[in-house]
C-alpha cells in the first residue's frame, strides 16, 4: 500500500495501479487520450519583467508542465496582434507577437517541450484577420469595387444614403457586426470591429490559410485549434437571422470542404497533425458532422463544460457526448474551463453551477469552499472518462474568478462592448501565481513593471511554491490524478458501463476492474468492500464518500451492484 495523495486533514490511502502505455505515447493517434494544457501566454510566466507573459517563461516552466504530466501544450495565438482582442485579432501569422518573444523562441519552445514528451498546438483564427493586417490596410485604400476587398465583406448600407448597415446581423461582442469606412462602404465582423470578416469564397483566403499550415507544421507544430470554426462561411445574400431558416453565417454547409483540405494537409506529415475545432452548436449531429473521418480530428465538447454541477445532467451529457462520437470513431474531448468562461470553483459555488455567455453578470454571490470541493470532484469525474482531457492553466491551482476588477483595468471588449452589462473575460484570465506571498507571486522578476492584470492580494496560499507543500491542495490532486491516467488502471478500454446506484450518485465502470463514483447528495454513501482507493477528491471520513466527492476504485471481483440497487438508472 502507498499514499498517493493526502487530502485536506488526512491521507488517502491507495493501491498502485497496474502501469499500461499513455494513449500520448502508442502511436500516432496519440491526440485520442491527450491531456492538453491550455497555455495563454500573456498570463502565464513574464521572464522579460514587461509585466506581460512571455515565451520564455514558458520555458522556464516546462519542467512544471512536465511534472504536471501533461501530453501538449495549445497556445492561444501568439502572433503579432494590436490586442483589441487579446490576440485574436492577428496582423501577421508567419511571426510572433513582439511582446512574447520570436520566432526563433517559438522554435526553440517547440523542440524543447517535445524533448520532454510535450507536443505543441497553436489557434488559428481564419474567422477574421487584425484591422491593422496587410490585406485589409490594403482593402481600405483599394475602395470600392476592387479586388482587394472582395478578400472581405465589404458592402454597401441601406437606406437614402447608406446610412444604414446592410443588414441587421449582432456582432457576438454586442452591437451591430458592420462598421462604415470613410469612403460609405460597410465591413462585417462578428467580433470586434478591430476584427474584420474574411470572405471564404474568395481562393486567396484559402490558398492563404492553407500555407499558414503548413508554415508551422513545418517547424514542428503537431496540430491547430481552430477559433469559432463554425462560423466561416457566410451566405452571400446576407439574409437575416430567422427562426426555423439556415443559419446565414452559422455552421454552414459549404465549410465542411476547407476542413476536408485542411485534414488532408494535416494528413501528408509522416507524423500525421491534429485539427481541434471550437464548435459551438447545440445540435450534436450537426456537431459530428465536423468530426468526420476526413474533416477534424476533434472538437470541444461545450455540453459537458457549460453542464451545471448536477447527477443527471452530467449523466445526459457524457452519454450524448459518447454516443454521438462513437459513429464516426471520434474521442470524445473533456473540458472544465477555458480563456472564456467562469472558472469552475467559482462557477460551482454558485446557485446556479451552469455556464452561458447570455447569463453572465456581475454580483452574482459564491461560496468558494463548496466550489473548490466540486471543482476537485468534476475533475477527477472528467479524468477518469474516456478521450481526450484540457486543463486551462491554473485550473489545477484552484483560482478563483476575479471579479472585482477595477473598471478602468477591464481589457476585455466584450466588456466594453456591452457598456459593462457583460462582465468579461477578464477574471479567468489573471496572471498565474508562482511562489511568494505577495504580488506579483513570481510572474515577474522582482522589480518588474506591474503585471498587465492585477493579481489579487490573496493569492499567495495559491501559488505553485505554496502547493507543492501542501499533500492536500489542488495542484497534489491534478498531479496525482493524471499520474494515474496515465498509467490508465482502466487498460485499453475506451467504454463506459453506468453501475446502478441511488439517484444521488453517479458511478461507471471502465474496463474490467476500475470503477468511478461520485457522490453529489448529503447522505454519505460507504465504500463496498473488496475494493481499493486509488484516490479520492476529498478524505474519505470514518471510511465513506461524502457530498461532492469523487473517488476511483479498482475492484477485486465483478461488481454486480453498487449501493443496494438493482441494476438500472
Amino acid at each position: 500500500m502507498i499514499c498517493r495523495v493526502c487530502n485536506r486533514g488526512g491521507p488517502v490511502t491507495v493501491t498502485e495501479a497496474q502501469p499500461a502505455q499513455s494513449p500520448a505515447d502508442a502511436d500516432s493517434r496519440w491526440w485520442r487520450g491527450a491531456v492538453v494544457y491550455q497555455v495563454y501566454v500573456r498570463s502565464f510566466c513574464d521572464a522579460s519583467g514587461d509585466g506581460i507573459g512571455d515565451l520564455a517563461g514558458v520555458r522556464a516552466q516546462l519542467p512544471y508542465l512536465g511534472e504536471l504530466g501533461v501530453d501538449a501544450l495549445w497556445f492561444n495565438p501568439w502572433y503579432p496582434s494590436p490586442q483589441a482582442d487579446t490576440g485574436y485579432d492577428i496582423s501577421d501569422y508567419r511571426a510572433i507577437e513582439p511582446d512574447f518573444g520570436t520566432l526563433a523562441e517559438a522554435e526553440q519552445l517547440i523542440a524543447e517541450a517535445r524533448a520532454l514528451g510535450i507536443r505543441t498546438i497553436v489557434d488559428i483564427v481564419p474567422n477574421h484577420v487584425s484591422r491593422e493586417h496587410p490585406w485589409f490596410r490594403q482593402a481600405l485604400l483599394a475602395g470600392p469595387g476592387s479586388p482587394e476587398r472582395e478578400q472581405f465583406w465589404f458592402r454597401p448600407g441601406r437606406g437614402t444614403y447608406g446610412e444604414l448597415p446592410p443588414n441587421e446581423w449582432q456582432s457576438i461582442f454586442g452591437g451591430s457586426a458592420w462598421t462604415r469606412v470613410p469612403d460609405g462602404e460597410w465591413y462585417l465582423h462578428l467580433f470586434a470591429p478591430e476584427q474584420p470578416d474574411l470572405n471564404w469564397a474568395h481562393p486567396d483566403v484559402w490558398a492563404e490559410h492553407e500555407d499558414v499550415l503548413r508554415f508551422w507544421f513545418d517547424r514542428g507544430v503537431s496540430g491547430f485549434r481552430i477559433d469559432s470554426a463554425a462560423l466561416l462561411v457566410k451566405d452571400p445574400e446576407l439574409a437575416e437571422v430567422r427562426d426555423r431558416a439556415p443559419h446565414p453565417f452559422l455552421d454552414r454547409d459549404a465549410i465542411h470542404e476547407i476542413y476536408r483540405r485542411w485534414r488532408a494537409i494535416a494528413d501528408s506529415y509522416d507524423e500525421p497533425r491534429v485539427l481541434v475545432g471550437e464548435v459551438w452548436l447545440d445540435d450534436a449531429e450537426r456537431l459530428i458532422r465536423y468530426l468526420r473521418p476526413d474533416e477534424l480530428h476533434t472538437a470541444f465538447n461545450f455540453d459537458f463544460l457549460s453542464c451545471p454541477w448536477d447527477r443527471e445532467k452530467l449523466r445526459g451529457s457524457i452519454e450524448s457526448a459518447l454516443a454521438a462520437h462513437a459513429p464516426v470513431d471520434a474521442p470524445a474531448t473533456w473540458v472544465l474551463s477555458n480563456h472564456d468562461v467562469t472558472r469552475p470553483v467559482t462557477r460551482y459555488g454558485r446557485e446556479d453551477t451552469s455556464f452561458s455567455f447570455a447569463a453572465k453578470r456581475e454580483g452574482v454571490p459564491t461560496e468558494l469552499a463548496r466550489g473548490t470541493r466540486r471543482a476537485r470532484a468534476a475533475a477527477l469525474l472528467a479524468m477518469a472518462l474516456p478521450g481526450s482531457f484540457y486543463v486551462y492553466q491554473g485550473e489545477e491551482l484552484g483560482l478563483p474568478e476575479v471579479e472585482d476588477i477595477p473598471h478602468d483595468r477591464r481589457r476585455d471588449p466584450m466588456w466594453h462592448r456591452s457598456n459593462g452589462v457583460d462582465p468579461g473575460r477578464d477574471g479567468c484570465r489573471i496572471p498565474l501565481p508562482w511562489s511568494g506571498r505577495t504580488r506579483p507571486y513570481g510572474f515577474s522578476p522582482a522589480g518588474a513593471t506591474p503585471s498587465w492584470l492585477e493579481q489579487p492580494a490573496n493569492w499567495g496560499p495559491l501559488t505553485v511554491e505554496a502547493q507543492t507543500h501542501d499533500a492536500g491542495s489542488m495542484l497534489a490532486l491534478y498531479r496525482a490524478g493524471l499520474r494515474l491516467r496515465r498509467e490508465a488502471p482502466w487498460g485499453a478500454s475506451t467504454e463506459i458501463s453506468w453501475l446502478p446506484s441511488s439517484d444521488s450518485v453517479l458511478a461507471f465502470r471502465r474496463g474490467e476492474r476500475f470503477v468511478c463514483v461520485v457522490n453529489f447528495g448529503p447522505e454519505p454513501i460507504p465504500l463496498l468492500p473488496g475494493h481499493d482507493v486509488l484516490i479520492a477528491s476529498e478524505e474519505l471520513e470514518g471510511g465513506a464518500v461524502h457530498q461532492d466527492t469523487t473517488i476511483w476504485l479498482r475492484q477485486a471481483h465483478h461488481l454486480d451492484q453498487f449501493n443496494g440497487k438493482e441494476r438500472g438508472r
